[in-house]
């Protein structure tokens, strides 16, 4: 009983350092998204973080601020949501499938 209780957290300590190196190169690691045909750019990281903004000039119209303003809501919103299916993808191959709540 107690060399499977060694070898199981072996495993679970391997899984962790797997983990964390996870999570740092998922941190290097972006996504973009678009709105408006690209005239707003947005990119996030794996660590949910929006990294880049970039508005072309073509989007900015002053009769119009609030176009503008949903572009950019559209475009980090969609940065983030594809930042958070990569973390999940990438997790999910590292766990197997396996959910480990309170890890993401």
């Amino acid at each position: 009983m107690g060399g499977n209780m060694a070898k199981m957290m072996k495993q679970v300590q391997k899984m962790q350092a797997e983990m964390l190196k996870l999570q740092e190169e998922l941190g290097n690691r972006t996504v973009e998204s678009t709105a408006g045909g690209g005239v707003v750019r947005v990119v996030a990281n794996g660590k949910q973080e929006i990294v880049a903004v970039e508005i072309k000039p073509e989007a900015v119209d002053p009769e119009d601020v609030e176009m503008l303003q949903d572009l950019v809501l559209t475009a980090v919103n969609g940065a983030l949501k594809k930042a958070q299916e990569m973390v999940s993808e990438e997790m999910s191959k590292l766990t197997g499938g396996l959910k480990m709540p309170g890890l993401f």
